[in-house]
């Protein structure tokens, strides 16, 4: 038998920043650094070979391709640059590459991803997954950032436990 008794709807997460909204740098300034020598490292070298005429001429000779990686790792250095999270009361935003958001009502799992020792260089990320199954990394530079992210976790586990 159907059963057709209304069900109660599940009140949606809410979270609410200290401050009313956290936004920081998504990568350290040791990572944007070492990340800005790799690409400058690399654009030199392209610019030796090819004053070298080491690269041959015109761009079919594989020119083409290196320049290609060269305009895709400029354009992820400059979104690592550039790149900021923020969290509001409605959810979670970074600039990157694309952008990427997260509604804290959609929430289903938090976890925040660390390694050890390595804080200064690799930044702490949120990992966050939807009730649809739909996931997102959100990282994380500064400790204001960090700390919304371990209280997130910590208040989302809270909500969800039955």
């Amino acid at each position: 038998m159907l059963n057709l008794t209304p069900q109660p709807m599940m009140e949606p997460f809410r979270f609410a920043p200290t401050g009313g909204e956290v936004v920081g740098s998504a990568f350290s300034t040791t990572f944007r650094v070492f990340a800005t020598v790799i690409v400058g490292g690399c654009t030199i070298w392209f610019a030796q070979l090819w004053s070298r005429g080491a690269l041959g001429s015109g761009v079919s000779n594989g020119t083409g391709w290196f320049i290609a990686g060269l305009a895709l790792m400029a354009w992820t250095w400059w979104s690592i640059m550039i790149s900021r999270t923020r969290i509001h009361a409605s959810g979670l935003h970074q600039r990157w590459v694309w952008d990427k958001a997260m509604a804290f009502d959609d929430l289903a799992y938090v976890r925040v991803i660390r390694v050890p020792g390595l804080s200064w260089l690799i930044a702490p990320r949120l990992y966050v997954r939807t009730l649809a199954g739909k996931f997102t990394v959100f990282y994380g530079a500064t400790p204001g950032l960090i700390a919304e992210f371990e209280r997130i976790g910590a208040e989302l586990k809270a909500f969800r436990q039955f």
